[in-house]
């Protein structure tokens, strides 16, 4: 039977997406080669693990609310790296998949692509992988998980099977280790010994799946490492945080910057309306997916706490835990200024006058 309101929540996604995008001026989303989303692990993050999930597997939060679900990457091995280009270009008809190439440059799709087939669809592009894959579903998985995430708890009356995944086993499994083993097992635990059962070249080829699709790094929350911040400039001063009680709102940017609206609003537009919204109230069209939900700059509590530098130092901060990325990783100073500028101009200034004049 058909679940005609996911269907809807589905075809209201593609709409809001859909009039966001061709309402934004041809390139005003578009990137230079050193802009900051032009590293294509940022792309992805940016622009696809809202429903592609981070491990590229289509398990996001949006799965569920979209008819068909996203595309799961790691299984699809019949796309040519010509058709995702083309989808991603232009979008695909009856599916929540809408086109990128207002926002895009044809370079960064192509960058794009190309981070896809090799981060997420390695294991369906190689025979030897996915003969590993069905090896470690029919050898490994009653004690590793589907995941690779191990057991909490002893297995056979021994220790917890360990977590492929874990930062842990990527530092100190190299291929040699794993392979061996696999072949003789690990004394003092449940790991048996496989070489008696599975010739060499299967050993290697379920280590090399492991490798391949279990212990890579979890995608950064921001896609490019940014809530590690960048350093402060030598002889910076620090900058204040946002005040509940209310802040001064004559204070001026932190480091002599003087902010360009004009120049924030068209970065805004490319990179902070997805999320916050043209209007800034939090409802732009990947908002639903999110949580938690991204800041509405009306609310009160925005508007009277946060003055200029509260504003550049949420922006060059992050928040983390969140979709937030600090952008200090991938912004100029300056750069930050112009955004944290424009926010201030167009959405505190004005309820802050509204609010004296009552």
């Amino acid at each position: 039977m058909i679940d005609f309101r996911k269907s809807l929540l589905s075809l209201a996604t593609l709409l809001i997406v859909a009039v966001s995008l061709s309402s934004a001026p041809a390139t005003a989303g578009k990137h230079d080669a050193k802009g900051p989303e032009s590293k294509p692990d940022a792309l992805y993050h940016n622009y696809c693990s809202v429903c592609h999930g981070d491990r590229g597997d289509g398990r996001s939060r949006a799965r569920n609310s979209l008819v068909p679900p996203p595309r799961d990457f790691t299984t699809a091995g019949e796309l040519t790296r010509e058709a995702m280009i083309t989808i991603i270009t232009h979008g695909k008809p009856g599916t929540a998949m809408v086109g990128w190439k207002t926002q895009l440059s044809t370079a960064e799709i192509e960058s794009l692509t190309d981070y896809i087939r090799k981060t997420f669809m390695i294991v369906a592009l190689d025979p030897k992988l996915q003969r590993g894959k069905s090896l470690y579903t029919q050898n490994c998985i009653a004690c590793h998980g589907t995941q690779g995430q191990g057991s909490n708890l002893p297995i056979g009356g021994s220790v917890p099977a360990r977590d492929l995944a874990s930062p842990q086993a990527r530092a100190e499994l190299n291929r040699e280790r794993m392979i061996n083993s696999v072949t003789v097992g690990r004394p003092g635990t449940a790991m048996a010994g496989f070489g008696g059962r599975l010739p060499a070249a299967d050993i290697e080829a379920v280590v090399d799946y492991v490798r391949a699709a279990i212990m890579v790094p979890q995608t950064d929350i921001s896609g490019t490492n940014a809530h590690a911040g960048r350093a402060a400039p030598p002889g910076s001063k620090p900058v204040p945080a946002a005040s509940a009680a209310g802040a001064d709102m004559a204070q001026p940017m932190p480091n002599s910057l003087k902010g360009n609206s004009a120049a924030g609003e068209r970065f805004y537009l490319a990179n902070c309306a997805t999320c916050h919204g043209a209007k800034g109230d939090g409802k732009g069209p990947r908002a639903y997916f999110i949580n938690p939900k991204p800041r509405n700059f009306l609310d009160p509590a925005f508007t009277t706490g946060f003055n200029r530098p509260a504003i550049y130092a949420a922006t060059a901060m992050g928040r983390q835990g969140s979709e937030m990325p600090a952008w200090s990783k991938v912004l100029s100073d300056q750069e930050i200024a112009n955004v944290a500028e424009f926010v201030f101009q167009r959405f505190v200034q004005p309820r802050q006058k509204a609010t004296k004049s009552k």
